[in-house]
């Protein structure tokens, strides 16, 4: 009797001494009452309006999960070259920053399901690629194509038009520039800058194609091993893609200069 006393002394001596249960990485979120979002200005994902306040899709994501969960949220302006070091330092509970998903990103951080794709678009010349609508009307010796010097976008154009020229410049703006001015066919950009200048100039770009030239996946990123965190983001991901609610904003930031009224006009 003495032992098996003795013994169950032990045990709860031992159960005494483990740690209460780990807390979740949402407690913490929940404890705190505020998410915690780290995010890079870039338009239109992220941009400050006439009153200094921050608008664009990823304020607009990052308002919506907030309120949807219960939380208030804080927004964390961190430089794009810094922002996972940042993650990792605990600066901040997520990354909402339209963040594509690669490989070598995915060896620091934890990636949810994409919530929004971005990708590679082409604007042509209306005058010089009028009837152009398929990709080998672009594919030829004759055919000019202006991209932004070191982009991604460089090796987009020659994987998908190889017999075209690509014309390359120091940046998007002197590329489009070319193509306004009749030099080129046309210019290929990441989205959504050709979207935005056929709005601007209308009367001299158009879109020869629906589909991006390539597709992105951006996805919200936390700390590997915060499955929690991944599994609940993910689920609010695919409700507000199921309503359309996600496309909805996207279409809104992306496809429309309809909120240029409220920045700054340089």
């Amino acid at each position: 009797m003495k032992l098996i006393k003795t013994v169950l002394l032990g045990l709860l001596g031992i159960v005494l001494s483990l740690p209460a249960a780990a807390t979740t990485n949402l407690d913490k979120i929940n404890e705190r009452g505020t998410l915690r979002v780290g995010m890079s200005t870039f338009v239109p994902w992220a941009m400050r309006n006439m009153q200094g306040e921050l608008i664009g899709f990823e304020i607009d994501v990052g308002k919506r999960l907030a309120a949807d969960s219960g939380w208030k949220v804080e927004f964390v302006p961190t430089a794009w070259d810094g922002i996972i070091p940042a993650l990792l330092a605990q600066k901040f509970d997520v990354i909402i920053g339209g963040m594509s998903i690669t490989e070598a990103r995915a060896k620091s951080v934890l990636f949810t399901t994409p919530y929004s794709h971005s990708g590679v678009q082409i604007a042509a010349n209306k005058a010089l690629a009028k009837g152009f609508t398929q990709f080998s009307d672009f594919n030829s010796r004759k055919v000019k194509i202006a991209a932004r010097r070191g982009a991604f976008t460089v090796q987009v154009a020659r994987e998908t038009f190889p017999k075209a020229k690509i014309l390359q410049f120091d940046d998007d703006a002197q590329a489009f520039q070319e193509v306004l001015n009749g030099n080129a066919y046309a210019v290929i950009a990441s989205s959504p800058k050709p979207e935005h200048e056929v709005i601007k100039h209308n009367d001299l770009l158009f879109l020869p194609f629906n589909e991006r030239l390539a597709k992105g996946n951006e996805a919200f990123a936390v700390r590997l091993g915060e499955e929690d965190k991944k599994l609940f983001f993910d689920k609010w991901i695919k409700a507000r893609t199921e309503d359309g609610w996600l496309s909805e904003r996207y279409e809104y930031w992306f496809s429309t200069l309809d909120w240029q009224k409220q920045i700054a006009q340089e």
